[in-house]
């Protein structure tokens, strides 16, 4: 890959760094050193919270493999490590990435409050992690955000969520220039802003729950309801970044994406339509908790599926009238297990009934392919933000590791979901009576562990880059 820099952009100051600038190509321009230093710091945060999750994805991983999970009898261990864990790899990391694109698509002003955001949403994360060893707290399962019941644990994920809201703030009003938003260069901030306003809507969706659901149902079902709204429409954040980075990826591997930059811009606005029917959901309620939760459901089913379709299905395409050379294969190979493990996961959401396993299996499916798209782009970053090349052989290797690991996983969590086993337990609450149940998730366990070897070899390959500058 080419590290030299050209001057893009006089008033900002920005540099492109081996990109094309307003051109057709899909790929955004360097902003200036101190939006790239911006960045930076959102990735450690974002590799920090992987490490964390890793750990204690570990012992998940054990506490549920059939005849391990003797050595690990620690159900509530499995609870409160379930909370720590999906906090990290999913709300913290993917908000931490959403850091990394928002402080690239910015101009430099308000970079004081860019570093506020990420001081804050550091504080906040650094107390979620310590909350199992400082406070006592029950652990519940809730959907989109499970919560431990300790005031500590709840200050540092208030003090996190702020520290998002500023970061969104400054991400919808430090715009860049206007001769940055052409082309496909531009494709990739609208999508990038449209993230950025569907954030918005997750944060209001939250308050809104929190004022409107009444705190009179078991504590578990209370949560549920509380972050039902907010949690789904952080999912159409998590598609907009990853549709935007998938267009980037695509763009570094040379492919030839049979879109015009105004028709991608348009999949990506699509992709947002259905974040503003969230208010009236809100306006609509009328006391039907169900009603209310399944609305947000179809919501998600439907309009899921507005962008990615045409979206991955053109950057396929593309993939495969292009051609591959060494220094691009870490991106290509993350780039095509992120659309795999995304069609999967989006196709299991159609066969969701009851509460089992099938419903982790979707989630792992779709949040794995939001992880490998970042992760693509992490790679593609380390040299524009000034580290080094990551190592090609392992950065390679990487994505499929992680990519096959989650594909087992995902099986296995299918197959046991279809004879019935529940999600969220542990142990003997599992039920595995029959062959099929063990052996289901016995391939869960597997992939389980392929998956946190391919997590831990991205970290490697990382840290290795980043540990000095290039």
């Amino acid at each position: 890959m080419n590290s030299t820099y050209q001057q893009a952009d006089a008033e900002q100051g920005a540099e492109v760094i081996g990109e094309k600038k307003c051109g057709r190509g899909f790929a955004l321009s360097m902003p200036s050193d101190a939006n790239r230093k911006l960045a930076s710091g959102w990735l450690w945060l974002g590799i920090a919270s992987l490490v964390g999750a890793g750990l204690f994805a570990i012992l998940l991983v054990l506490s549920r493999t059939p005849y391990i999970q003797d050595v690990f009898p620690w159900v509530d261990f499995f609870h409160t490590a379930l909370v720590v864990h999906v906090d990290l790899s999913v709300l913290l990391w993917f908000m931490a990435f959403a850091g990394v694109l928002w402080s690239l698509n910015s101009s430099t002003r308000f970079i004081g409050i860019g570093w506020l955001a990420l001081v804050l949403a550091s504080v906040g994360a650094a107390i979620i992690v310590l909350s199992p060893f400082v406070a006592v707290g029950k652990p519940l399962m809730s959907n989109y955000v499970p919560v431990i019941q300790s005031t500590f644990f709840f200050t540092g994920l208030i003090v996190f969520a702020i520290g998002v809201a500023v970061l969104v703030l400054r991400s919808l009003i430090a715009v860049p220039s206007a001769d940055l938003w052409q082309g496909g260069e531009g494709s990739i901030r609208i999508g990038f802003y449209a993230a950025s306003i569907s954030t918005v809507f997750a944060l209001i969706a939250f308050a809104w729950s929190y004022a409107l659901i009444p705190d009179v149902f078991e504590s578990t079902q209370y949560f549920d309801l509380l972050f039902w709204g907010g949690g789904h429409v952080l999912q159409f954040t998590y598609s907009l970044l990853m549709l935007a980075g998938w267009l980037w990826l695509a763009d570094a591997c040379g492919a030839k994406i049979p879109l015009t930059p105004r028709l991608a811009s348009a999949f990506l606005v699509l992709g947002l339509l259905p974040v503003f029917y969230v208010p009236v959901i809100y306006l609509s309620f009328a006391g039907d908790m169900g009603a209310y939760m399944e609305q947000f459901t179809l919501l998600m089913k439907v309009g899921g599926a507005f962008a990615p379709v045409p979206l991955g299905l053109a950057v396929l395409y593309g993939l495969g009238a292009a051609g591959s050379t060494p220094a691009t294969k870490p991106q290509r190979a993350a780039l095509l297990s992120s659309i795999i493990l995304f069609a999967i996961g989006g196709g299991i959401s159609l066969m969701i009934g009851d509460s089992n396993t099938i419903i982790t299996a979707h989630y792992h499916g779709t949040g794995g392919a939001i992880s490998l798209a970042f992760m693509g782009l992490a790679f593609h970053l380390l040299p524009r933000l000034g580290y080094r090349e990551p190592d090609l052989k392992w950065a390679t290797l990487m994505p499929y590791i992680y990519g096959a690991g989650q594909l087992l996983h995902i099986i296995g969590l299918l197959w046991s979901g279809g004879y019935g086993v529940q999600r969220k337990v542990a142990g003997a609450a599992q039920g595995l009576h029959g062959f099929a149940q063990t052996a289901g998730m016995g391939l869960m366990g597997l992939g389980g562990l392929v998956a946190v070897i391919g997590g831990i070899m991205f970290l490697v390959v990382v840290f290795k880059a980043m540990r000095r500058s290039a």
